[in-house]
């Protein structure tokens, strides 16, 4: 329960700030756009929207692993035997904690590198503010993909994998009503029509 209730909340604060980040390049995108055509374009509007875009990437993809909305091949991997399909699971999953992690300790090396270098248009801002979001996203992602771990892990011992589209558009297999489904909460925990006192 309280794995629930953490992963919930970690997804909660990751759609908050994708939603903060998307609003902010919005109205900067239109502020830069009023402003060229005013004959008065912000120097720093190029350079600030390119790094909006890394920032929104790396947050929107952690959401995404949260989610499990990457892309994959459920397909390929139902194809095999239960034993196999594990197999491959647990492969795949070393192979996205090491290249996280990996990312994680080159960004920070980064970060050590660029120590005193500021943007071009914006000398107040550090270019370690900037790039933190690598090892920053790099982190969320491991987070994100380690609370999913256990919901992927029944699916390749059990059925296999449903396709995160389809479940959007179904709202789950258990046949949960949308309004109600939530990925996070095991099908058996669903409420079903006819209990509780539902016709």
């Amino acid at each position: 329960m309280e794995t629930l209730t953490f992963r919930r909340g970690f997804e909660i604060l990751l759609e908050i700030i994708t939603a903060l980040i998307v609003a902010a390049m919005t109205a900067l995108i239109v502020m830069g756009t009023v402003y060229r055509y005013m004959g008065s374009a912000l120097s720093w509007y190029d350079e600030i929207a390119s790094v909006g875009l890394v920032w929104m990437t790396y947050f929107g993809s952690a959401l995404a692993a949260l989610k499990g909305a990457h892309i994959g091949f459920p397909g390929v991997i139902n194809a095999l035997p239960v034993r196999w399909r594990v197999a491959a699971t647990i492969f795949s999953e070393l192979c996205v904690f090491a290249f996280f992690g990996l990312l994680a300790y080159a960004g920070w090396q980064v970060l050590v590198i660029l120590e005193g270098m500021t943007l071009v248009s914006l000398p107040s801002v550090s270019v370690q503010v900037t790039q933190a979001i690598i090892p920053l996203g790099a982190i969320l992602f491991m987070i994100a993909e380690a609370l999913r771990l256990p919901e992927v892990m029944r699916d390749a011992r059990g059925e296999g994998f449903v396709d995160h589209e389809i479940k959007e558009a179904l709202g789950d297999v258990s046949n949960t009503p949308l309004e109600q489904d939530d990925a996070s909460v095991p099908a058996s925990r669903h409420r079903q029509p006819g209990h509780s006192g539902e016709a």
